[in-house]
């Protein structure tokens, strides 16, 4: 069974039809860049870009960076801030004719991941976190979801994790890897370490395809920490997932 996913990001909007029974893309994904202003407007004709380079007529999920309830979009990070209190699934879905659901994007990468990646049959506390133009986050307790975390949010050292932890951060200051991982990311996970105390990190967003260049330097971290499977795609393959279940 295929449906379609789309993920807006800070960065790029990307989408493609999803294979339902493997988990995975049925065809390969199609990318724009998300608009600067990033306003409703701006974003919904990226998204109806993306959709009709496939011809899509169906059903769609939608990820958006930032708290979701219902379909109504609460907070707006890095996106434009007309964003809050924007019904995005009525807004997307008049605009394709077709049933959209919409959700915060780290939680669909996290429901792919516990369903088909690194999260897979995995019991007790997991958080999976976004590392790109922020740090969004999932948390899971015996595989169910509590939504809407956001922890990129949190204050360390006196400043939302994200300006100083995302790979943006990393990128805007010309970190290195080691820098980035012993000075920014590892703070930041022993933080939520202390927080949560869960048993498993995994580490999702673009940066998980360079896994290998940063998590051997992260030390002193009692949790397990893996690089997500789905990589990139895993919030394209949340929003189909979820959609499917609307």
């Amino acid at each position: 069974m295929n449906v379609f996913g789309v993920d807006i990001g800070g960065s790029g909007i990307k989408g493609a039809p999803v294979d339902l029974d493997r988990g995975d893309l049925a065809e390969p994904r199609h990318k724009v860049l998300t608009p600067h202003p990033a306003t409703p407007d701006g974003v919904l004709e990226g998204v109806v870009e993306v959709v009709e380079h496939f011809g899509w007529s169906g059903p769609i999920g939608v990820t958006f960076p930032g708290v979701v309830t219902g379909s109504v979009i609460r907070t707006a990070a890095n996106v434009d801030k007309s964003w809050v209190d924007v019904d995005g699934g009525s807004l997307i879905g008049d605009r394709l004719g077709m049933p959209v659901t919409v959700m915060n994007d780290a939680d669909a990468a996290g429901v792919a991941e516990m369903t088909f990646g690194a999260g897979r049959g995995r019991k007790g506390v997991v958080m999976l976190l976004t590392f790109g133009t922020g740090i969004g986050s999932a948390l899971f307790h015996d595989g169910a979801l509590v939504p809407n975390t956001e922890f990129g949010h949190l204050e360390l050292n006196g400043h939302d994790a994200e300006k100083k932890a995302s790979s943006k951060a990393k990128e805007d200051e010309d970190l290195s890897y080691h820098h980035w991982a012993t000075h920014r990311v590892q703070k930041y996970l022993a933080h939520l370490e202390m927080l949560f105390s869960p048993e498993l990190f995994i580490i999702g967003g673009g940066v998980s395809r360079k896994a290998d260049k940063f998590l051997h330097y992260i030390e002193g971290i009692r949790a397990e920490i893996v690089p997500a499977q789905l990589q990139n795609n895993a919030g394209i393959v949340g929003a189909a997932m979820t959609a499917s279940q609307q």
